[in-house]
């Protein structure tokens, strides 16, 4: 089974009026709100400044596939004096009551910047300066929204001293308890239980204190072997949670995709997994960019039964993918089991 691709891809590219978000557009959260049948989608952009500062955008579409830029301004930017000062990025959307929890990784400081160029140090030298202990680290912050323009952001959610991110919240409680997936880089060797980068779960009472995380899946496949990471938000059905990742294969070091059905009740168990992959980089628009080669999902809906995958691609653009869901929750429990 393939997802398919959609033939206006890409759906969204970079906007020269705009100057943050003139140089690139990916990553997109998208939710699909059934009281105005409305698909709101957070994507992530930057623009040509030295300092690569990353904000997120808002788009709506009432089909899926044609989405309209809101404004011409981000909905959500760094705090360039806060913690999430270098950068706001590959957001995912899930939806408690009338809040819509928006979870970003962001850097304090901006990749492009000398971060400490302000500061002097105490000594001759610069490691005599305390600041320059601090760690540049990708960790992810959690935002929440009724509108789509007005955030609050909640603050830090994952461990300052581990690159986490790819962090993922279920959009439910599972036996009163939050679940969250994430990929911790640093957690790797035999003390972990993994060689490569792996999927973690972890669960919390309040989204923002979590319990140690568990190992929950690491790679298997060539085409995953190098790393693999959460992508979208795991959706409900009968058979199971289902949930959409990528892997990473050393052999081209190409972004590919995956899924998984993991327990209703106790989603550290993984009922069924895709040997072979959903969807790989082929096209111009996948290949030929700033990582070429990358397919990465970071939003779906579920409509009609006909499943949305919203992806960057060559963290350039924004491209769609779908299949019909009930045939990708049909083949992965007929075809895909774990035994």
């Amino acid at each position: 089974m393939k997802f398919i691709k959609h033939p206006a891809n890409p759906i969204l590219t970079a906007n020269p009026k705009n100057d943050w978000e003139s140089l690139c557009v990916l990553n997109p959260a998208v939710y699909y709100e059934e009281n105005d049948k409305t698909f709101y989608m957070l994507y992530r952009a930057a623009g040509h400044d030295e300092t690569h500062y990353i904000h997120l955008g808002l788009a709506t579409s009432k089909d899926g596939v044609n989405f309209k830029r809101e404004f011409n301004h981000p909905v959500l930017s760094p705090d360039i004096n806060g913690a999430d000062g270098g950068c706001v990025e590959d957001p995912r959307i899930v939806k408690f009551g009338d809040f819509y929890y928006v979870t970003y990784a962001s850097r304090t400081f901006p990749p492009g910047q000398y971060w400490l160029s302000n500061y002097k140090p105490l000594g001759d030298r610069p490691e005599h300066g305390p600041l320059f202990a601090i760690k540049n680290n990708t960790v992810t912050h959690l935002a929440i929204t009724r509108d789509f323009v007005n955030f609050k952001k909640l603050g830090r959610i994952t461990d300052s001293r581990i690159d986490d991110r790819d962090v993922i919240i279920f959009p439910e409680k599972v036996n009163n308890k939050f679940v969250r997936l994430s990929r911790p880089m640093e957690y790797v060797g035999k003390e972990f239980g993994c060689e490569n980068p792996s999927i973690w779960i972890s669960f919390s009472d309040d989204l923002m204190e979590w319990e140690k995380p568990q190992l929950l899946m690491t790679g298997q496949e060539w085409w995953e072997d190098k790393k693999v990471g959460g992508s979208t938000p795991p959706i409900k059905t009968e058979a199971g949670w289902l949930h959409i990742y990528h892997g990473v294969s050393t052999k081209d070091h190409a972004y590919r995709v995956g899924a998984v059905l993991l327990d209703l009740n106790d989603p550290t168990k993984i009922i069924a997994r895709t040997k072979d992959f959903l969807m790989e980089p082929e096209y111009d628009y996948e290949t030929q960019g700033y990582y070429n080669g990358c397919v990465f999902p970071t939003g779906n809906c579920v409509v009609d039964d006909t499943l949305y995958v919203y992806y960057g691609a060559a963290d350039k653009y924004v491209c769609l993918a779908t299949c019909k869901f009930s045939e990708l929750v049909n083949y992965l429990v007929t075809k895909c089991k774990v035994e």
